[in-house]
């Protein structure tokens, strides 16, 4: 037969016991999921993530045994090990044994544990691709189902190597530029991949083209609009390779964006001046070159024909006139003589 206290210490150490080691995962479990959704590396990152959910289911079974100890471990030992009776005087002749009631165990009332995190999973829907861009789809290479993305992460700027430079979850207007940056590998060349923008659940921006960007490596897509059309609101950019959905990030903008500058527009005032009218001159018609005609062959024919008319063409006009230019005056005078 087995001691009562020792059933009882026996089961508060193992209560103890089991409650350290769920503490124990629960952190363990929290920092290999934190540490992993930074490692840069998809399959690395993927396992690292995959343990530290291990490690809190194990701690969520592990903190139910404790209880399940605490409340049950006692009365089942109970039920397969009777437990000593209590010692009692030996009863003289002169008295009547009684039968004295075994006295019943009483549950010392403990603390229950309750796990400093708790996660429920929920039910998220699977991003789809709205058919207005997939009717813009240009490529005919098959995408490989296959291909990986890494979690989206954003910035308002890059390095030389695609690079986030300080990228963060929440931004604060005025914003002129942001850039969503992944790795990826398995992408097939030439095939269609799309980025979708959203801003409260509203379309705001997409991009949809063949994939030019080889295998593996890092990438981006990116907007930049007009800094008034950064409103405040949670945003949401979803990556497709196909019509396969392929990874999603958020980022939040607080703020009021700045007031869109007017652009200056010219007023020109309508005076009365009369333009000239344009008259269209006709051009001349091309008039076809005609064509040779043969020349006849001569042929001689005896034909008495008048070929020759007379016409007076001279006129006579006195062009000469006569004029008397010489006047006889008589010089010599002749005187008789005695």
């Amino acid at each position: 037969m087995l001691n009562n206290i020792e059933v009882h210490n026996t089961v508060r150490l193992a209560v103890w016991i089991l409650a350290g080691v769920a503490i124990i995962l629960i952190p363990l479990g929290i920092s290999a999921i934190s540490n992993g959704q930074r490692l840069p590396y998809y399959k690395k990152r993927r396992d690292m993530v995959l343990s530290g959910w291990r490690m809190l289911f194990f701690a969520i079974l592990v903190a139910g045994g404790t209880v399940w100890v605490n409340f049950r471990a006692e009365p089942v030992i109970y039920t397969y090990f009777v437990p000593s009776p209590t010692k009692v005087l030996t009863p003289t002749a002169s008295l009547t044994p009684t039968i004295t009631e075994t006295p019943t165990i009483t549950l010392t009332p403990t603390i229950t544990l309750t796990p400093l995190f708790s996660y429920t999973p929920t039910i998220t829907p699977t991003p789809f691709l709205p058919p207005v861009i997939e009717a813009r789809f240009d490529s005919v290479v098959t995408p490989d189902p296959s291909a990986v993305f890494s979690p989206i992460k954003f910035a308002r700027n890059l390095d030389l190597n695609y690079t986030p430079i300080n990228p963060q979850s929440t931004f604060k207007n005025p914003i002129k530029h942001m850039y969503g940056v992944f790795s990826y590998d398995g992408v097939t060349d030439r095939s269609q991949w799309t980025a979708i923008w959203y801003r409260d659940g509203e379309l705001v921006f997409f991009e949809s083209k063949p994939w030019d960007g080889g295998s593996g490596g890092y990438g981006y897509t990116d907007w930049g609009p007009d800094p008034s059309l950064w409103l405040p609101g949670d945003y949401e950019v979803q990556i497709f390779n196909g019509i396969f959905f392929k990874v999603s990030g958020r980022f939040t903008i607080q703020g009021d964006p700045p007031t869109p500058v007017p652009t200056a527009t010219a007023t020109f005032t309508a005076t009365n001046t009369p333009l000239p009218t344009a008259t269209r001159t006709p051009v001349p018609t091309r008039t076809p070159r005609p064509t040779s005609t043969p020349v006849p062959t001569k042929t001689a024919t005896l034909t008495k024909t008048a070929t020759q008319t007379r016409t007076a063409t001279l006129t006579r006009t006195p062009t000469l006139t006569r004029t008397p230019t010489v006047t006889k005056t008589p010089t010599v005078t002749v005187t008789p003589t005695k």
